[in-house]
């Protein structure tokens, strides 16, 4: 008699709610400073009030939104201090993450996925298409981190990538089309695929250096003229 699967426990309201307003937060569909009601988050997601009231609450814990008094719901800014912060953390787990890689001796075909994001990547630069690019853009780093078979780096990047989203989400289309960051991810899989552990770790820390720099400075400016 074959074994049945678990149940998987069904997501209460609150929890759907909370999970669904950080997705729309993320990917800048709550844009951040917008204002809006509960009730408009509530037919937004087709639930009562109180299920949202209790995810509102949550994401004011975790600092991506405020509850003004009869104003509702603000969508918090993202912070170039906190981006600063943050980067300065991938930077060196992102580059530890590829010197490891590189030290594995990956045959081509263990790298077929980290250099498919390239060509996604590439493709969607040549169609100018910014929002393909960046789901590529996180397949690239994220099997970087997989490759380097180190499973607290992968936690701790995981926890921040959200944010990275967000901030991305706010500036896409602010920046100039990323060729140089397509030329870096190449430099760093042509490293590890030659087993150079210092090159894979140099290019890609210049690499997330270069885009803090952009990144911060684009926060900044966007900052000052919201203001």
């Amino acid at each position: 008699m074959p074994l049945s699967e678990p149940s998987t426990k069904p997501r209460s309201n609150a929890q759907r709610a909370l999970h669904e307003l950080r997705e729309m937060i993320f990917s800048g569909q709550l844009a951040a400073g917008s204002n809006h009601l509960e009730s408009e988050l509530a037919s937004l997601l087709d639930m009562s009030r109180t299920p949202v009231r209790e995810a509102v609450l949550m994401l004011e814990g975790q600092g991506l939104l405020e509850l003004k008094p009869r104003k509702g719901v603000r969508i918090l800014p993202v912070s170039p201090d906190d981006m600063r912060e943050i980067y300065d953390v991938l930077t060196e787990l992102e580059s530890l993450a590829a010197e490891q890689a590189a030290q594995r001796g990956y045959e081509i075909a263990d790298l077929a996925e980290l250099g498919q994001a390239i060509e996604d990547m590439e493709r969607a630069l040549s169609a100018e298409d910014l929002e393909r690019w960046a789901v590529a853009d996180d397949r690239f780093h994220a099997e970087l981190v997989r490759l380097g078979q180190n499973r607290r780096i992968g936690m701790i990047v995981s926890m921040m990538r959200d944010q990275v989203r967000r901030a991305r989400a706010t500036t896409l289309f602010m920046r100039p089309l990323p060729l140089k960051s397509n030329e870096a991810h190449r430099r760093v899989y042509q490293a590890i695929e030659q087993g150079d552990a210092d090159i894979a770790r140099a290019a890609h820390r210049a690499h997330r250096q270069q885009s803090r720099e952009m990144l911060v400075d684009l926060l900044e400016r966007h900052r000052l003229r919201a203001l």
